[in-house]
């Protein structure tokens, strides 16, 4: 996949573009419902001989248009985003510098230099895509503002149960703890990414070593406590327990951010300083603060029975990036 990062104005040849099929929109989570919108360019682009693409935006319009000063915490931050959409077998993504100015094309501005200036033959966009100042332009402006440059298809609403399948859902649930339901929503598990970075390394004086991840972006986190959790480290899958928190039985201040410790089963390698993702499932349990040593690694024992019952019931596959195939 070949990504190109824009900026407005824009400065593009766009003879150097071919033809293309291009999903819009912004794609936090790349869930169930934008994969729909994506597969459908996809599917279109072949049908047409056109080159698939898609279109997001950085950073998350609410940081710029809220002046909010910082980076939004994501489902996908953007480089876990481009993973997802490369292995969806896309041709071109398109980052645009999401910008104040950028934010004040009129419809027909953005329609004219970020569609018809790139060589879009087709666009596919979801039934409440918006586009151009304040979200005026939609899609049914899209045939007035397309000057017959190019065709289109409106991707319908995307349901699980009764309900949209949404960015916004998904962050209720990732805040409420209910990670074990969001592969129904995501079609894979939640997963975030970071590095192997030294910790106190108590926990191998306990019997339980862990691996401290820090994260490497702006990620959304479930709330403190247990999870059962996969850890990916050189490849490969691993299960074990994880503990989300500020370890209230050794430290009496809060941090000013809570850990995250994997206890991994059947490993024992040295991985300090590698990139690695973890996979989160079940919630298990809140952090506690305990009265010694012996009470903790009782209670660790039956954590971590609770998450290798919890894997044995779910037979899971090596890789789960996609669980579902919706395409």
């Amino acid at each position: 996949m070949e990504i190109k990062m824009l900026d407005f104005p824009l400065h593009l040849n766009n003879e150097e573009i071919p033809p293309l099929a291009m999903a819009l929109g912004y794609f936090d989570g790349v869930h169930r419902g934008h994969r729909q919108v994506i597969l459908e360019a996809k599917r279109n682009a072949k049908k047409l001989g056109l080159k698939s693409a898609v279109m997001t935006l950085d950073p998350h319009p609410s940081v710029v248009l809220k002046k909010s000063g910082r980076n939004m915490q994501s489902i996908t931050p953007l480089s876990e985003k481009i993973e997802i959409i490369a292995d969806l077998g896309i041709d071109y993504l398109f980052i645009v510098h999401f910008t104040a100015d950028f934010a004040n094309l009129l419809p027909q501005e953005f329609v004219d230099q970020f569609l018809i200036g790139l060589n879009v033959k087709h666009v596919v966009a979801g039934f409440d895509y918006t586009y151009g100042r304040m979200g005026k332009g939609t899609m049914e402006t899209l045939t007035f503002h397309s000057r017959e440059q190019f065709t289109f298809t409106t991707v319908p609403k995307f349901t699980c149960g009764d309900e949209k399948v949404s960015s916004t859902w998904i962050r209720k649930l990732l805040n409420e703890g209910e990670t074990e339901q969001l592969s129904q929503l995501l079609g894979r598990y939640y997963t975030t990414s970071g590095i192997v970075v030294h910790g106190d390394k108590r926990g191998r004086t306990i019997g339980f070593p862990t691996a401290n991840v820090e994260l490497n972006e702006e990620y959304i986190v479930p709330p403190v406590g247990v999870y059962a959790a996969r850890f990916k480290v050189k490849g490969k899958w691993y299960n074990g327990v994880c503990n989300l928190g500020y370890k209230p039985t050794f430290k009496n201040e809060a941090a000013a951010k809570p850990s995250i410790e994997v206890h991994l089963f059947d490993f024992n390698r040295d991985i300090y300083g590698e990139k690695v993702q973890v996979e989160w499932h079940r919630y298990l349990r809140k952090e506690q603060k305990f009265s010694g040593i012996d009470e903790l690694v009782a209670q660790i024992e039956k954590d971590k029975q609770n998450a290798i019952d919890y894997f044995q019931e779910n037979n899971l596959p090596k890789s789960s990036l996609f669980l579902r195939n919706d395409g």
